[in-house]
């Protein structure tokens, strides 16, 4: 598969990202025809909660494009409500285990899908890339920087189809807004912006419990440290505490990380990383139980002289430009303002007069069914899917960078061509991490 893909590649060999539903559907029949797998992927799911549920009734929905051989959680009830979205004329019935090694032992699998806290992501992934299945992972695709590389080294070395959950990727909305920027209605783009600011609110510090009965909690923390339980850091909660999570930027900002570098049409990591943030609002008394800032600001300087800012607030009832979630893309003619809520406007010359914007037929389009219909399809075909290991690591470098950079208090100098932080032994050492015996990652065999 190939490592570079860059934004005008992107736009002109995606063809299943197109502005219709006829069109998406074409190409998937084409592409179906084409494959030598069989007319359905069997598909384990590991990870019943949040986004899976979003996922699994898209799958229904297409009938016969998967089944659904195995739903894999630490919890019992994730599982139950996750069956609960399968109706009975799915054949086989599901298996259900607790266990994801369950699932790659199963010579009846043929993909998985991934969409656990993220320390778990890359452990399983990687184990199920060695046990010859396919992947769909959700974002981040790491949970630290190093984990990345040994992705694109994993999918190489057992020639799988990896698919990161990136799915404004394969939105007709970016399909059409790359198309301007690649022709160059705005110029040259010099400098991407990507914020996520909304209110997240924080939770009241309270005492350790018992786990909620029938969980595995020992399997759930994982290659975590290990700590008693406290509900405040389980479903739904992990994300702002850093053993389990990437915080706001790795978790809602990664999507709009993504597309400042796509937009920006950088294909290698920064050479330099500054990054501050603070408790501006849930501070003191208000503070909460949290160990990310309220507000993060991430400036990403590269070599070829173009930079990529990002912003979160997370403390605020209204968004930026109108979004909670978007990017700016800053050219030498005119800058372009897009969201992945579905929407982009262009603005040109000194006094910003309107260019081109989202057609509103194609407005709510965010790419979720275009994504995982890409992903069947290459499994199927053994095509290139739209969001590689390789792209999903330069973007999720980016997340990793940003977090050292701000838990260091050190302006990062990075190398690209080695990936490492050059000026801070402290901050380059994490790059990766220690991972709680038996749960660490394993050793990518010859």
């Amino acid at each position: 598969m190939s490592e570079r893909v860059t934004r005008r590649n992107f736009l002109s060999s995606s063809a299943q990202v197109v502005g219709t539903s006829a069109a998406v559907s074409v190409l998937a029949d084409t592409q179906t025809a084409q494959a030598a797998a069989p007319a359905h992927v069997r598909l384990g799911i590991i990870g019943c909660g949040g986004i899976m549920g979003h996922h699994v009734r898209g799958l229904v929905s297409r009938g016969s494009a998967a089944t659904f051989n195995w739903l894999c959680d630490v919890d019992p009830r994730q599982i139950e409500k996750m069956a609960g979205l399968i109706p009975k004329v799915f054949k086989p019935a599901p298996q259900t285990t607790s266990r994801y090694e369950d699932v790659l032992d199963d010579p009846n699998v043929d993909a998985v899908i991934i969409a656990t806290p993220h320390h778990w992501h890359a452990p399983i992934a990687l184990r199920a890339l060695q046990a010859g299945k396919d992947v769909y992972v959700e974002k981040p695709l790491s949970h630290v920087f190093r984990e990345g590389r040994l992705m694109i080294e994993a999918t190489k070395k057992y020639n799988r189809i990896v698919q990161h959950g990136s799915q404004m990727r394969s939105s007709p909305v970016t399909e059409l807004a790359g198309k301007l920027l690649a022709d160059g209605v705005i110029g040259e783009v010099k400098i991407a912006k990507a914020w996520n600011v909304q209110n997240r609110g924080t939770r009241k510090v309270v005492p350790d419990s018992d786990p909620p009965s029938g969980v595995d909690y020992d399997r759930w923390l994982g290659p975590a440290p290990q700590r008693k339980f406290n509900v405040n850091r389980f479903h739904k909660n992990w994300r702002v505490y850093p053993d389990f999570g990437n915080g706001d930027i790795g978790d809602d900002g990664i999507h709009d990380v993504d597309m400042a570098r796509w937009g920006l049409g950088v294909e290698t990591h920064p050479i330099r990383i500054t990054a501050h943030g603070s408790d501006v609002h849930y501070g003191g008394s208000n503070k909460g139980d949290r160990q990310y800032p309220d507000n993060m600001m991430v400036t990403y300087e590269y070599a070829e002289g173009k930079t990529m800012i990002y912003e979160d607030r997370l403390f605020t009832p209204y968004g930026l430009h109108g979004f909670d979630s978007g990017n700016a893309f800053y050219g030498t003619k005119g800058y372009m303002i897009f969201s992945r809520r579905g929407y982009f406007q262009v603005y040109l010359g000194k006094k910003e007069k309107k260019g081109p914007r989202v057609p509103k037929a194609i407005r709510a389009r965010r790419g979720y069914d275009e994504h995982m219909e890409n992903f069947l399809n290459c499994v199927r075909s053994r095509r290139t899917p739209v969001a590689t290991p390789q792209i999903a690591h330069l973007s999720c470098a980016l997340v990793h960078l940003g977090e050292i950079a701000f838990r260091t208090r050190t302006v990062l100098e990075f190398d690209p061509q080695n990936e490492q932080i050059t000026n801070s032994e402290q901050a380059n050492r994490m790059l990766t991490k220690q991972y709680r015996r038996p749960y660490g990652l394993p050793k990518l065999t010859t």
